[in-house]
């Protein structure tokens, strides 16, 4: 064996000696003003109707800076504000038939970036309409907001680079959700309230980074969950009552369960009545924490 695989090995196993401790440190990143063209602050008020027909497939393009979601009380599909001083954050909003998309411009920031600290600014605050949609979120290096409880979403598809991002489902979803997918980079990740989101298959993939996934809500049908996670901090809440399954794979994961959950093998199980919560948790290395409460 080579002396690099050593290195990666030991290292590994570093890592996985911290147990629970393990925290993982994402950069920020100070973008000098004089790389980007910074101009006067604008902004834009945002209003999209809804485009005719039952069925709405709405895409968010978003590169970087803070966006903002939750749910709206006027008939529009989406209306809000965007305020940027650089022009390739300009939004620009395309309607083909029964597809929407709000994108943003292409400037390109790796890392989680201080916007502030380069003077550069790009917040967009969004209200989402009532609407049963399809709703996909493609984003950079950002800090994300929100809010989708009371909306009716058919799915949920989110992708994005390093971000910082909570998503709370603080009410039910008020339609089945086929499927809800999240793919990130190298971020922090809160997701809570999942069983409001009335999911039947969710998929959270992710790299290295601290992820939460808090399946608090009400559970209304059986849902499986499949979670793919590099060298992370992962934590799992399932409420107590609920019924649910966590099987593992991983054999450099350190894995604490917190609460009621009862151990087999790989496999850690809740009792509970109502439907079903069946989570298969897939990890390179890190920690893997199981709760029952918050």
């Amino acid at each position: 064996m080579s002396v690099k695989p050593i290195l990666i090995v030991v290292l590994v196993l570093a890592l996985v000696s911290m147990a629970c401790g393990i925290q993982v440190d994402l950069p920020d990143i100070n973008i000098p003003v004089e790389q980007i063209e910074v101009g006067p602050t604008q902004t834009e008020t945002i209003s999209i109707p809804a485009p005719a027909g039952d069925s709405v497939a709405l895409m968010i393009g978003f590169g970087a800076g803070e966006l903002r979601l939750s749910p709206g009380e006027s008939n529009l599909l989406v209306e809000g504000t965007a305020s940027y001083n650089v022009q390739d954050f300009k939004p620009v909003v395309t309607v083909e038939g029964s597809r929407v998309e709000l994108k943003t411009g292409e400037l390109e920031i790796k890392g989680i970036p201080k916007l502030t600290g380069a003077n550069i600014k790009n917040e967009w605050d969004l209200l989402l309409g009532s609407m049963p949609m399809d709703l996909t979120i493609e984003a950079g290096a950002y800090r994300g907001e929100f809010e989708l409880g009371t909306l009716a979403l058919n799915s949920l598809v989110v992708g994005d680079g390093a971000s910082d991002v909570e998503l709370v489902f603080s009410a039910p979803n008020r339609v089945p959700m086929t499927q809800l997918r999240y793919n990130t980079g190298a971020s922090n990740v809160t997701l809570s309230g999942l069983a409001n989101a009335n999911f039947s298959t969710m998929n959270f993939r992710s790299g290295a980074g601290n992820y939460r996934l808090d399946f608090s809500g009400a559970l209304q049908r059986d849902a499986t969950v499949t979670v793919e996670s590099g060298i992370s901090q992962v934590v799992i809440v399932v409420p107590a009552g609920t019924a649910a399954r966590v099987k593992v794979s991983s054999s450099l994961t350190s894995i604490e369960a917190r609460g009621v959950w009862e151990q087999s093998g790989d496999e850690y199980v809740l009792e509970g009545s109502g439907p079903t919560l069946t989570i298969f948790v897939t990890m390179g290395a890190g920690s893997l924490e199981l709760r029952n409460v918050p």
